[in-house]
């Protein structure tokens, strides 16, 4: 993993390894699952892991916005994790909530906490240990740091975006980048436009991992973004529909090519493509 920027991927080996620790009362290490429900959870997980449900637990149902400090140091402490533990996220779907809960960590300064490469399928489809008893550790005091805006977007910061001319990323399906549909085939449409960011680039999340769902390396990654011009330079605007693909995208950036300048807009296109007067592109972008 020496060959990105940042130490912030383990592999399922070092994860199998360190089994014992993520099963222990102890809070040096914690293991968490995070799915867009816990049903998968419920049948397998990794041993000790604890599960996350990331509709219900990981954002303000009244608001759609990331918890509040308060609830986030809650649900960490509730769980046996303090703010020195060792956490190692991973989930469905090529990590896309443990990647967003990733991002929310960092948001609150978490220092030290990391991706399992590959994700939930990969554990799962490499034959790793897994088990259906959930954890139950010891409740902790949790202190959360920030929240640190530095790597957070908001409606200002695309409008600026858009009025520099800077580098915007939409990681979502061509079909949704065109207008063509408002969200992945089985999803609740969340906006009432279609189209993307005017001069977003359409690079999908998809485009940033291997067929077995681990990250490419990191000159890949960079042969990627810099086909489309964007290499570190600029303030990099990542979104998507809800902000759970876009964290894949801020992740690869901002953590594994150490492109300090990119930020997540989690509003997204259900926050863009509901506003009144908000311009919006149809068609390729081309």
């Amino acid at each position: 993993m020496a060959e990105y920027a940042n130490d912030v991927l383990v592999t399922a080996d070092w994860v199998e390894d360190h089994l014992d620790q993520f099963q222990s009362d102890d809070p040096d290490y914690r293991l968490v699952e995070v799915d867009v429900d816990t049903e998968a959870y419920d049948e397998a997980h990794a041993p000790g892991a604890i599960g996350f449900n990331w509709e219900t637990q990981l954002q303000d149902q009244t608001t759609r916005d990331i918890l509040s400090k308060d609830d986030f140091e809650d649900l960490l402490g509730s769980h046996g994790i303090t703010e020195d533990s060792t956490v190692v996220l991973y989930g469905d779907n090529s990590n896309w909530f443990a990647a967003y809960t990733y991002w929310q960590f960092k948001y609150y300064g978490h220092e030290n906490v990391k991706l399992l490469d590959g994700g939930r399928d990969y554990w799962l489809d490499n034959d790793y240990p897994t088990t259906d008893e959930a954890p139950d550790f010891t409740e902790r005091e949790y202190e959360a740091r920030g929240p640190f805006e530095g790597i957070r977007a908001y409606r200002d910061d695309v409008e600026h975006a858009v009025e520099k001319g800077l580098p915007l990323v939409d990681v979502r399906s061509p079909e949704e980048f065109t207008g063509e549909i408002l969200a992945p085939p089985g999803l609740q449409e969340t906006a009432q436009r279609g189209g993307h960011i005017p001069g977003a680039k359409n690079i999908s999340w998809a485009a940033t991992v291997n067929d077995d769902g681990t990250f490419k390396s990191a000159d890949e990654l960079a042969e990627l973004y810099g086909a489309e011009d964007i290499d570190g330079d600029e303030t990099t605007v990542a979104y998507c529909r809800i902000g759970e693909r876009s964290s894949i995208a801020w992740f690869a950036l901002h953590e594994l090519l150490g492109y300090e300048n990119t930020v997540n807009y989690d509003g997204s296109w259900t926050e863009w493509g509901n506003l009144v007067g908000a311009p919006v592109e149809t068609g390729s972008g081309e």
